[in-house]
């Protein structure tokens, strides 16, 4: 008789000793123009991949491409300037930034968790390249009890044989019930 009992795999690759892995997600989207943070299709994704109609967005990018895509999905804004980190107080389920801040990063990640209610995110966006980047805004982001949720690679296709040229990483960090200190 065969042994059909196995252990699941040791996860290598992106993963922080003592937290599990975070699912890793290609997107294929055309890249943001020059000054921008994302593109129309990007931001369309993330408003509708992170919310429902009527819900309110944070929106600290540059360029309108998340403003037209809370507009048609009919969602609700608080188009606010990155220097800021005084955004109302309603929460907002997504806030969605481009990277660098120019707040402290400490303080701006301590304002999205207070901004977000249970299960909101926050989406970063960084620009692809610097390997360490990713790593230090998750610890940051942790730092201010946000966990790190999912890695979201956006990309275009390079030709007609699939080859993808990344372009952003976009770190989703959310406020969670164990980051809360609860456990359930």
């Amino acid at each position: 008789m065969t042994d059909t009992n196995h252990n699941a795999p040791v996860p290598v690759g992106d993963v922080v000793p003592g937290d599990p892995p975070v699912p890793i997600t290609v997107w294929p989207v055309p890249a943001p123009r020059h000054g921008e943070s994302m593109s129309n299709a990007l931001g369309v994704r993330l408003v509708h991949g992170f919310t429902h109609p009527g819900e309110l967005i944070i929106d600290l990018t540059d360029g309108p491409q998340l403003a037209r895509a809370i507009i048609n999905a009919r969602r609700r804004s608080h188009l606010q300037s990155p220097k800021t980190v005084g955004w109302g107080k309603e929460n907002a389920p997504l806030i969605v930034t481009g990277w660098p801040v120019e707040a402290p990063v400490g303080e701006f990640f301590a304002a999205c968790h207070n901004q977000l209610p249970l299960g909101g995110c926050v989406a970063v966006l960084l620009p692809h390249g610097d390997p360490t980047l990713p790593a230090d805004v998750v610890a940051a982001a942790k730092s201010a009890r946000l966990a790190y949720l999912q890695h979201i690679v956006a990309a275009t296709v390079r030709d007609g044989r699939g080859q993808l040229a990344i372009h952003t990483d976009v770190l989703i960090l959310t406020r969670s019930h164990i980051e809360d200190g609860d456990a359930r």
